[in-house]
């Protein structure tokens, strides 16, 4: 590297902004947005607005999902930015007729979201995972997925990254934040 590069580098870094850290660290490199992943076969539009996935009856693990939702291009929370989750149910299966374990809501104006929901069962060939599309209110739709630590069968998924495993708090709290292009 020569020493004009150097000196230019060196002076656009004395320029980025000093950011604190959230979550599980997303947000210290927030110019990098998060990851992007498959959509998969079982993304359904038009879901209901909601922060619990909870249904009677199910006598599956709680989870609840929280975090933020940053822009990538200055690193600032990202109120009123749409999520809309979807993920299988306690049989490892995808509701394709109905709206079981899918929804939508916005983040509220710290860029803050919480999903109530139970920890999907696994399904032939994938590891457990929360599908997720994340969109700013200008920009593009990041669609992604999320994955559990330390789950067995996340070496054997061919679409597990570990960029996007969810810091697990406590049993059955997770958190992860997002930074979208926004």
């Amino acid at each position: 590297m020569t020493s004009l590069v150097r000196r230019r580098l060196l002076g656009a870094a004395a320029l980025l902004p000093i950011i604190p850290a959230y979550g599980q660290g997303r947000a210290q490199n927030c110019g990098v947005a998060t990851a992007a992943q498959t959509e998969g076969p079982f993304f359904k539009p038009g879901t209901p607005e909601r922060s619990s996935f909870i249904e009677s009856g199910s006598g599956a693990q709680r989870l609840v999902i929280s975090g933020q939702v940053f822009s990538a291009r200055d690193c600032r929370p990202l109120g009123g930015a749409l999520l809309d989750f979807w993920h299988s149910d306690e049989r490892g299966e995808y509701d394709n007729s109905g709206y079981r374990y899918r929804g939508h809501q916005r983040t509220d104006a710290d860029g803050r979201y919480r999903l109530e929901t139970i920890v999907p069962a696994l399904y032939p060939g994938r590891t457990r995972h929360v599908h997720v599309k994340v969109q700013g209110s200008r920009g593009r739709v990041l669609t992604t997925q999320l994955y559990f630590p330390n789950e067995p069968t996340n070496r054997r998924d061919g679409g597990y990254q570990r960029d996007l495993e969810m810091k697990i708090v406590n049993a059955g709290v997770g958190t992860f934040d997002f930074v979208v292009d926004a």
